[in-house]
């Protein structure tokens, strides 16, 4: 059985979405990063980078613990033969978004969210500088769902996991759907998934109950 640990972060609910739509047993861990847990002598025992999500599992007869999310869903997909295509343009594509996600829209996000609301001090020219990245990150995403149904194409694949995580969480960085009309209609799509839902429903019963 996979185990995760993880927290009610854009980060951690994607390995949680993709094991939810594969089906799979897992048990879930809470990682409190409000309370800094990921800073434990145990958790950077799992991963010295000290950041949630890391999956645990047995694998080939050996434990295994792996970090970074896109890692985890590639990981997962390719060990359950499901959500990445096997070869060619269309795996490259998933590829491709995966590598936009985590190169661009995620630190772009996560950014706007530490200098507007976290950081020790107002530093105005950081706040404008990832709040805009963030935008225009965003409306690279809208120019690819205006050409497809989903990220990379028709087929539903980890890159719509990928992205979903800081879409559901993009209160946090200051940002609204409103101008991202074709990721509007992306994301309630996802939204409407049986899988995201239960993940949304977990993990935000991991934020309650610590």
């Amino acid at each position: 059985m996979y185990q995760l640990h993880a927290f009610a972060t854009p980060n951690s609910i994607k390995p949680v979405i993709t094991l939810e739509e594969l089906g799979l047993d897992y048990e879930l861990h809470a990682v409190n990063v409000r309370k800094g847990e990921q800073k434990s002598s145990q958790f950077i025992a799992l991963n010295p980078n000290a950041k949630v999500p890391v999956l645990t599992v047995t694998d080939a007869g050996r434990p295994m613990s792996l970090t970074e999310s896109a890692a985890i869903l590639v990981y997962l997909a390719e060990r359950h033969g499901a959500l990445l295509p096997a070869a060619g343009q269309a795996r490259a594509r998933v590829f491709e978004q995966l590598f936009f996600h985590a190169s661009a829209v995620s630190p772009a996000f996560g950014q706007a969210g530490y200098f507007d609301k976290l950081a020790p001090q107002v530093i105005p020219h950081a706040i404008q500088r990832f709040h805009g990245e963030a935008l225009r990150t965003l409306a690279v995403l809208d120019g690819v769902l205006a050409r497809s149904e989903f990220a990379a194409g028709d087929a539903y694949s980890i890159a719509d996991i990928a992205h979903f995580g800081w879409l559901w969480r993009r209160a946090f960085a200051g940002v609204d759907l409103d101008g991202s009309p074709h990721v509007a209609r992306w994301f309630d799509v996802m939204s409407q998934r049986p899988a995201v839902q239960r993940a949304i429903v977990r993990l935000d019963g991991l934020a309650s109950a610590t």
